[in-house]
């Protein structure tokens, strides 16, 4: 008789989005896509469900489904289904959605699937896990007896509030994939092979690929109090240069994938044995492609070469790292930027043939004791300079170095709810402070309309 053959198959989901507001700026669960092409080396079965893929299978199907917009360079809307806003966030006046694939779709594909060996699911912002919860409820229902693993950044951030809350079988803090793996095996599961290299990013698990996402490096030497990278990722640890190129030439190839968007914190420091020979490279062999820093990149390291080497290597899409124009902020805040070095990396990049419309610059906002005239003063210094602003509302982000300041500045009980560390709520200011941000917003509007008639 022969013997059955072990379940093996892992299905690897990346939640939905529940927020106010939601756009696909080279959104792909980067993360998520690493494990799969791990765990697939492995000899494992890899299924993968990501409910903000706008190309899922079964999406078409749908006549009343109305398709997201979509822009250049593969950003665009979601789909995008209103919720009913949850009680901590009732006081702001914008509808609350889901965002990504519809439910019945997600539940279809599960009930449509034999029972896998373990569920494996992401998160991404605190405040998004009401998506991740609805995931892990509908995995319960459908699959009761399948165990489920919790990773990625909210699982690291608030790891107590998802042990308690989220109902995984096991909540997972850890990046190693090792620890996967131990989970696995406590499981009874083993990988029926060793792993031989790293793989690259599963991305063809996507019936349809609109840009890849690239890690040239983790970690970042900066420590900026308002961001936990040093948490999540405490070593600065950077790829082989030549690896990244040949990843590059690879989806390139194989799938004329031609927009590349950089996930690095910190892309451009040490950038003479590192971006620089990617780049070069890149150039050498003429590939047509587009990259992209959604990510942002220090201002500081913009010379004028530099910036050249940017435009001529395809750089389409440049976010700056600018933050405030306070210089006493600044020192409190990260000591990453010196009067006069967002100007010369502005000048810069327009002496090397970017537009204002190409060139963006983030300004936080919210920040506790922050004043709303400090960004507006930053909001008019980035305009006159040929940059178009782009406002981040601050979230306050547990084991960040501001976390404590936020908890004290905030009225709302941060600690105990990470729904409200949603930045919409800029739950560090003061209700007079956010009725006058909205005026701010439509002074960004208005920049932004005179940049792009330019």
């Amino acid at each position: 008789m022969e013997r059955m053959k072990k379940n093996q198959t892992l299905v690897l989901i990346n939640p939905w989005i529940y927020d106010f507001a939601a756009y696909d700026l080279w959104s792909k669960p980067l993360g998520l896509l690493s494990l799969a092409g791990y765990l697939r080396e492995c000899g494992f079965d890899i299924t993968l469900i990501d409910c903000l893929d706008i190309h899922y299978p079964g999406l078409g199907n749908n006549r009343n489904l109305k398709s997201p917009v979509r822009r250049r360079f593969g950003t665009g809307k979601f789909f995008r289904e209103k919720m009913r806003t949850p009680p901590q966030l009732q006081n702001v006046d914008r509808p609350y959605s889901r965002y990504g694939i519809p439910i019945p779709l997600f539940r279809e594909s599960l009930t449509n699937m034999p029972p896998p060996a373990c569920f494996l699911v992401t998160s991404l912002m605190t405040y998004w896990y009401p998506g991740v919860f609805e995931v892990i409820r509908i995995l319960q229902e459908i699959h009761p007896q399948v165990p489920i693993l919790l990773g990625g950044i909210y699982a690291r951030l608030c790891t107590q509030h998802a042990e308690a809350h989220s109902g995984a079988t096991t909540v997972i803090s850890e990046t190693n994939p090792t620890a996967i793996i131990r989970f696995l095996e406590n499981q009874g599961l083993h990988a029926p092979r060793e792993l031989t290299g790293l793989p690259y990013p599963a991305f063809d698990l996507y019936n349809n690929i609109d840009s890849i996402c690239l890690m040239t490096s983790s970690g970042c030497p900066y420590r900026c109090r308002y961001c936990a990278s040093h948490f999540l990722s405490p070593h600065v640890t950077r790829r082989d240069p030549h690896e990244v190129f040949e990843e590059v030439v690879y989806w390139h190839k194989r799938f004329e994938t031609r927009d590349f968007a950089f996930y690095d914190d910190a892309l451009l420091v040490s950038a003479k044995t590192h971006i620089r020979i990617i780049l070069e490279k890149i150039l050498k062999n003429n590939l047509p492609v587009r990259f992209h820093t959604p990510n942002a990149l220090h201002v500081r390291e913009i010379t004028r070469d530099m910036a050249r080497l940017l435009k001529r290597s395809g750089f389409r899409t440049i976010r700056l790292g600018y933050e405030t124009s306070d210089p006493d902020l600044h020192q409190r805040l990260d000591n990453k930027v010196s009067p006069g070095d967002f100007e010369r990396a502005v000048t810069n990049l327009r002496n090397a043939g970017f537009s204002r419309q190409e060139i963006g610059a983030y300004i936080l906002a919210g920040l506790p004791g922050q004043t709303v005239e400090s960004v507006a003063e930053t909001v008019e210094l980035v305009a006159r300079t040929g940059a178009t602003p782009y406002l981040a509302e601050y979230s306050p982000i547990p084991h960040s170095d501001l976390w404590e300041d936020a908890v004290k500045a905030s009225d709302y009980d941060l600690e105990a709810e990470p729904l409200y560390h949603n930045n919409t709520l800029l739950p560090c200011w003061t209700p007079e402070q956010r009725n006058a941000f909205h005026d701010l917003k439509k002074r960004v509007i208005e920049i932004r309309r005179t940049h792009a008639n330019h």
